[in-house]
């Protein structure tokens, strides 16, 4: 009889960053799969009345609200994709020339070349259905569009001391990315900087953010981090524990998603979620098997999955703008700025708005998000490159 090998847990030097195609797969897909879930969820509570709410919803109601209900749950697998790719590509390069200007110029670059554009485009929006009221500055609550509110949100203030701009109630996670962003590189300097001083000023730093956010934002950074320490974990099992661990895994979600708290961030919630990503991670963590990366069927599903997680960024900081416009226009223009759950034909208009979402973001993503390593590439060799090397950009010449 062959004997039955049990899983074992490898630790790497270094973190698994595209090196495995079927893992690089999965984080596509999930990345994209996620944002079509947060749009389409918004969509659905934005345009559909509540299934609570419903005396005597219809089955395939109750079917459409479950499937549409994952928002919270898509949120939770960005944090640790985030983790995985962001945590772990520092730690691979942590003690490389100015790793850290090199880290902050990405990060910035990332977040601000969406979302420059996108708060621009929810300020227009605003104009445009007659919310917005331009040249204030009082960040109360009550303003969404003011100034400071702007300028807050692009520092990943918003819901700590200014409003979500423009009501844009899906920017509180970038709340939570972008001081992420801050806390990791102090926690890995402190664990495994060099210098004693250096050390203890970072852990000092990182002490006093901990204190200083908001309980939520520092409580659920243990799941980044953990997606940052997963992707130095080789899993090696058999498909048959794969197999489990995705089941497990759908399950969890499902449970949860019934039974659990999927609102805001709350202790309750931290620990459904922390539960739920542990067999997410360990499936994510197996997934190092060679694959035949020519196969046509792996080819289109790549295609498929690179393309949405592209533009998933996009996707998630304007779908609720765009939402906003879409039911001010259909209030105005055609009386009605709500989806009827008794109405089959509704249906069709809730599926082709929502690649109304998708196709517009796709153009937006085109236009701005695309652009992102060119913009940073030009930062680097701006602020990084030697001064000899420096590009010489002539604004006035004699000839």
């Amino acid at each position: 009889m062959p004997s039955l090998s049990l899983p074992t847990l490898r630790c790497r030097a270094q973190s698994n960053l595209n090196e495995h195609p079927l893992q690089s797969l999965a984080l596509s897909l999930l990345r994209g799969l996620a944002a079509l879930e947060v749009a389409a969820g918004h969509l659905r509570s934005e345009i559909y009345p509540g299934l609570r709410s419903l005396a005597d919803p219809t089955f395939a109601y109750q079917v459409f609200a479950f499937v549409t209900g994952f928002a919270h749950q898509a949120v939770i697998v960005f944090f640790l994709i985030s983790g995985w790719l962001v945590g772990g590509s520092l730690l691979n390069r942590l003690h490389h020339p100015r790793a850290l200007a090199n880290y902050a110029i990405d990060r910035v670059t990332r977040l601000w070349t969406v979302l420059l554009p996108t708060l621009v485009l929810i300020l227009l929006i605003g104009m445009a259905i007659g919310e917005a009221h331009p040249g204030q500055v009082d960040a109360s609550p009550a303003n969404n569009y003011s100034a400071l509110s702007f300028i807050g949100n692009l520092l990943g203030l918003q819901t700590i001391l200014v409003p979500n701009f423009g009501g844009n109630y899906a920017l509180w996670s970038l709340t939570y990315e972008t001081w992420y962003y801050v806390q990791f590189p102090l926690l890995a300097l402190a664990l495994f900087g060099h210098g004693r001083w250096r050390r203890a000023g970072c852990a000092a730093a990182f002490v006093l953010l901990v204190f200083a956010l908001p309980g939520m934002i520092s409580t659920y950074f243990i799941l980044w981090l953990l997606g940052a320490a997963f992707s130095r974990i080789e899993l090696h099992c058999g498909n048959a524990m794969r197999a489990t661990l995705l089941l497990l895994t759908a399950i969890l979600f499902s449970y949860y998603r019934l039974t659990g708290s999927n609102n805001e961030l709350v202790p309750e919630s931290f620990w459904q979620d922390l539960i739920c990503s542990i067999p997410l991670l360990l499936l994510l963590a197996s997934l190092h098997q060679p694959v035949d990366t020519r196969s046509p069927r792996f080819a289109r599903l790549s295609a498929v999955a690179n393309f949405f997680s592209e533009f998933s960024f996009t996707l998630y900081v304007i779908h609720l703008p765009l939402i906003f416009l879409l039911l001010h226009l259909g209030a105005e223009h055609l009386g009605r700025g709500q989806l009827d759950p008794h109405v089959t034909l509704d249906y069709l208009w809730y599926g082709a708005i929502l690649l109304a979402l998708v196709a517009i973001a796709y153009v937006f993503y085109l236009l701005f998000e695309r652009n992102t390593f060119r913009i940073r590439r030009a930062l680097k060799n701006w602020l990084l490159a030697p001064p000899a090397k420096r590009p010489v950009v002539t604004v006035l010449s004699p000839d």
